[in-house]
């Protein structure tokens, strides 16, 4: 018991002895509880300490980031095996594409002129219009230039589509279906101004129903005249309205292709009548000299229904020429600034007749 410190605990025991010593003058054992060892550490212990376990945490920390991504990469993506199955291929049915194949125009026919041939009675006779025979062949405007055995193309007559008949009509198609029309030839020496006036309807509802432009009207030219659109007859009597245009002129002497040659033959034009004609009308004849090629052209107007040729007609150059004539119904409808009448046409003209005239001695006479 002379221990002076305590092996396990360390406590000094040297001052408890004395004391209890002193005290009875005997030594007594001194009992003691147990303490827990104490530990002194020196402060750079300490701090070497420290140190180690902030390394320490540094390192587990770049470790724990460095293995992060890598564990999620893992830990996301798993391959995962899947069976697919081809699909088969179903031909798609191709939709045939129309495509539109012109239908070839008609071809046009040759036609040879005869003489006494115009385009007018020539496209009258074809059905078909005078500006598609100049524009086809390259013939002046006015469809001056034809000649006897001219060779001529002749188009197709266009056929008109029949519109298929609808069971209700509109206010404007009943109007337009109650409107009498007439179909109209224009004849030669013909005005819009003097069709409009023998039928007494407006100029300009004639233009409208026709697709004109102007005034101009061409011989052989088919017009629609809308008799629905007659002006209204001021007055309180109503005025007797024109009588419709007359049927043409029938020719009757001479026959067609007669040949005079004798100085004193008379040749007398004659043709039937179409009626009464009234005191503003007359008969409009036209001598024309086809073999001369100057255009030398005479227009009588008369009464009657024949007309003698004058003397001065006959060609004095001993060549037999050929005379073409024709009839035309014609009413005044006014005068000039001169006092001289204006005619315009009061119905169709006749068909043109021709005959061949010499002076004696102009050799042997053709056949025309």
């Amino acid at each position: 018991m002379d221990a002076i410190r305590c092996l396990v605990c360390g406590t000094d025991l040297s001052g408890a002895v004395r004391d209890t010593t002193s005290r009875t003058g005997k030594s007594k054992p001194v009992v003691q509880g147990s303490r827990m060892p104490e530990i002194t550490l020196s402060l750079p212990v300490v701090l070497g300490l420290l140190v180690l376990f902030l390394s320490i945490g540094a390192v587990l920390v770049y470790l724990a980031l460095n293995r992060t991504p890598a564990t999620a990469e893992a830990s996301t993506v798993t391959p995962t095996l899947a069976i697919t199955d081809t699909p088969t291929t179903t031909p798609t049915p191709v939709t045939p594409t129309m495509i539109w194949t012109p239908e070839p125009s008609p071809t046009p026919f040759e036609y040879t002129v005869k003489l006494g041939d115009t385009c007018g009675s020539i496209a009258f006779a074809f059905k078909v219009s005078i500006q598609s025979i100049v524009l086809l062949n390259n013939l002046p405007a006015d469809c001056s230039t034809l000649y006897e055995a001219q060779k001529l193309l002749i188009p197709q007559p266009t056929p008109t589509a029949t519109p298929q008949p609808t069971s209700t009509l509109n206010p404007a198609e009943a109007t337009e279906a109650a409107c009498q029309k007439l179909d109209y030839t224009v004849q030669e020496n013909d005005t819009l101004s003097g069709i409009s006036l023998n039928y007494n309807v407006p100029a300009d509802a004639i233009r409208e129903y026709n697709g004109l432009v102007n005034d101009v009207v061409r011989f052989g030219q088919l017009l629609v005249i809308p008799l629905c659109r007659r002006n209204a007859t001021p007055g309180p009597s109503p005025t007797p309205t024109l009588p419709p245009p007359y049927p043409p002129v029938s020719l009757l002497l001479p026959p067609d292709g007669a040949s005079y040659s004798a100085l004193d033959d008379v040749i007398t034009l004659q043709w039937a009548s179409v009626g009464a004609l009234r005191g503003n009308e007359s008969y409009a004849v036209s001598v024309e000299d086809v073999t001369e090629g100057q255009g030398r052209k005479e227009v009588s107007y008369v009464s009657d229904t024949k007309f003698i040729i004058p003397d001065d007609f006959l060609p004095s150059d001993r060549v037999p020429h050929v005379i073409r004539w024709w009839v035309l119904t014609v009413r005044q409808i006014g005068t000039d600034n001169d006092g001289n009448p204006i005619w315009d046409p009061a119905g169709a003209v006749s068909a043109p007749r021709v005959f061949t005239w010499f002076s004696q001695g102009g050799g042997v006479t053709p056949t025309p």
